[in-house]
């Protein structure tokens, strides 16, 4: 068994791969280096065969996204820790160690995150995940040196390692033992807030996530879908139901979906009013595909343990951004992130 395994998903991105992986190969030391491909259409997987002959490729039978391409691939990987990997970043010198002293010295700790710069404004956090994730009281993601479309600078104010609510699915360091015990990642998320899910139901078990400033990494972002997308508008607003109906404790569904339904609505208006119009038809198909949906994740809910967790940001991000104007994360009140 490997120790770890670092697994970069990829679907028709040679281009990234032709980038980024030989800085991945020479920083890697003696992990486990495997491209899981989603059955590419380009010619990602006949590039890899030519140019990295001794990388380990699984070929996975179809693209059933971010989730079940690295569910069907990681059966199929032993080791001790996955690095779940984006094709569209650029590690550094010594970026594993760091992840792996953390894990090694607190079993506790279940997964964590490196700090993620911009790879085209390398001294910016990047919208992915930047120095760790966080989710308010109504279920709105954010993260440190990250509030909505706010990117921080980095200038070593976040270089304490710290627990955070959600490590970033574009570079996710996992316990594998813990990954095949939680049953992976959900396949019915498809791509987008699948690792907010996990990280979720890993601190719901009483495991603790963590971000790593030790280890630095860089990411282009928005490689598969554009970061403006009817279909990530979508995904953005289902996922976020199942999310929430998946995870919150019982006492606290009614009153978070009927304010989320409100704010989703409105959210719709202002798509309509500014002439998004196939946003706003997103946001629609969202709710009737939650409500399809909603036999089936019930069932999943009533497998789940329920606790009321720390680091949920106790108030709306979307008032304190809009009209507090708090739009770095050091402005935050930090006690309304206790349980």
């Amino acid at each position: 068994m490997s120790r770890v395994a670092v697994v970069i998903l990829n679907w028709n991105g040679r281009k990234f791969l032709e980038r980024f992986l030989p800085s991945v190969i020479a920083h890697s030391g003696q992990a486990r280096m495997i491209i899981a491909d989603n059955a590419s259409t380009d010619d990602s997987v006949s590039y890899l065969e030519q140019h990295f002959p001794d990388i380990e490729i699984i070929r996975n039978d179809d693209n059933g996204g971010f989730s079940k391409g690295y569910n069907d691939a990681l059966c199929q990987v032993d080791a001790e820790y996955y690095v779940l990997l984006n094709s569209d970043i650029e590690v550094t010198p010594g970026w594993i160690e760091p992840l792996v002293e953390m894990m090694d010295h607190d079993p506790g700790i279940a997964a964590c995150q490196p700090k993620i710069l911009s790879f085209h404004e390398p001294e910016m956090f990047e919208y992915a995940g930047a120095a760790g994730g966080f989710i308010d009281h109504w279920g709105y993601p954010f993260c440190r040196g990250r509030i909505f479309l706010t990117l921080e600078k980095d200038e070593q104010q976040y270089d304490q390692p710290s627990e955070i609510f959600w490590a970033t699915g574009a570079c996710l360091f996992v316990r594998a033992s813990l990954y095949h015990q939680l049953g992976g990642l959900d396949n019915d998320f498809f791509a987008h807030m699948e690792e907010i899910d996990f990280c979720w139901r890993l601190k719901n078990e009483g495991y603790r996530i963590m971000y790593c400033p030790g280890s630095k990494v860089y990411h282009v972002g928005g490689g598969t879908l554009p970061k403006i997308s009817w279909r990530k508008t979508y995904l953005n607003f289902r996922n976020n139901l199942i999310l929430l109906y998946k995870n919150l404790p019982a006492g606290s569904i009614l009153p978070v979906f009927l304010v989320r339904h409100l704010l989703d609505f409105l959210a719709g208006l202002k798509f309509l009013s500014d002439g998004d119009t196939k946003d706003f038809l997103a946001v629609i198909r969202a709710y009737f595909s939650f409500y399809r949906m909603f036999g089936k994740i019930r069932r999943k809910r009533s497998s789940l343990t329920h606790h009321r967790v720390s680091l949920i940001y106790r108030k709306s991000i979307v008032l304190d951004y809009y009209l507090r104007k708090k739009r770095h994360f050091s402005m935050l009140d930090p006690d309304k992130f206790r349980a």
